[in-house]
C-alpha cells in the first residue's frame, strides 16, 4: 500500500494531488509543524534519516524529493498518463520542469522568506532577491502567456511538481497574472480539492 507522509504546510500536498489525479489507493500518515518554531516533528526520522516531507512509502521503499516522488508514481502507476512519450521533445520539455521547480525556481522565494526574518539585518540582500524572483518569475509567467500547461495541452507532472512555486507566491501573483491563472487552474480541479479535504491544512490553497 502506498502510503504518504504529509506534514501539514508542506509540498507533500501537491503529492496527494497527483495521487488523487492518479487514482490510487493510498493511506495518509499526518505529521505537524511545531507550533512555534515551524520545524518538522522528530516522528518523521522515523520514515527517513532526513526526517523531511514530502516522502511516500511503497512496499518497502522509502522515496524522498518531490521530483523523484512525482516521476516515480507517474512511471510505475501512471500508464501513460501525465508525461509525454519519452521518446518525444516534449519529454525533454517535462523533465526540464521536474528539474527547474526545486533546483532554480524556488531557492529566491525561500531566501526572501529567510531573509525577511532577519528585519534590518537582511535589507541589503533585498534588492538582489527580488531581482531574482522578478527574473524567474518573470520566465515562467511569459511561458505561460501561451498556454495553459507547461507541458502539452493537458496537466503533467510537470504541473503538479512546479504548483508549489505557484503557490508559494501567493502574495506576489497579482504581479504575474498567467502564473495567477494556471494557478487558479489547476486549484480548480477536482483531484487537488480531494486532496486538500484528505491532507488538512494547508493555507496556500490560495
Amino acid at each position: 500500500m502506498l502510503v504518504g507522509h504529509n506534514l501539514n504546510e508542506s509540498r507533500s500536498q501537491s503529492i496527494l494531488w497527483l495521487l488523487e489525479e492518479l487514482g490510487l489507493p493510498y493511506e495518509i500518515k499526518h505529521y505537524q509543524r511545531d507550533a512555534t518554531t515551524r520545524l518538522v516533528p522528530a516522528e518523521l526520522k522515523a520514515v527517513h534519516p532526513l526526517g523531511k516531507s514530502p516522502v511516500i512509502t511503497d512496499n518497502g521503499r522509502t522515496i524522498i524529493e518531490s521530483g523523484a516522488i512525482v516521476d516515480y508514481l507517474i512511471r510505475h502507476y501512471g500508464g501513460g498518463r501525465l508525461q509525454p512519450a519519452v521518446d518525444t521533445p516534449a519529454y525533454d520539455d517535462y523533465q526540464q520542469w521536474l528539474h527547474y521547480s526545486e533546483g532554480s525556481a524556488m531557492l529566491p522565494l525561500l531566501l526572501k522568506l529567510y531573509v525577511g526574518r532577519l528585519g534590518d539585518a537582511g535589507a541589503p540582500l533585498a534588492p538582489r532577491i527580488d531581482g531574482e524572483i522578478a527574473n524567474h518569475m518573470g520566465f515562467v509567467d511569459q511561458y505561460l502567456a501561451s498556454r495553459q500547461w507547461l507541458v502539452g495541452d493537458s496537466l503533467s507532472g510537470a504541473d503538479i511538481q512546479m504548483s508549489f512555486v505557484g503557490e508559494a507566491m501567493r502574495g506576489l501573483r497579482s504581479k504575474f497574472p498567467h502564473i495567477d491563472a494556471w494557478v487558479k487552474r489547476f486549484q480548480a480541479r477536482p483531484a487537488y480539492r480531494k486532496a486538500l479535504e484528505r491532507g488538512g491544512t494547508y493555507s496556500m490553497a490560495s
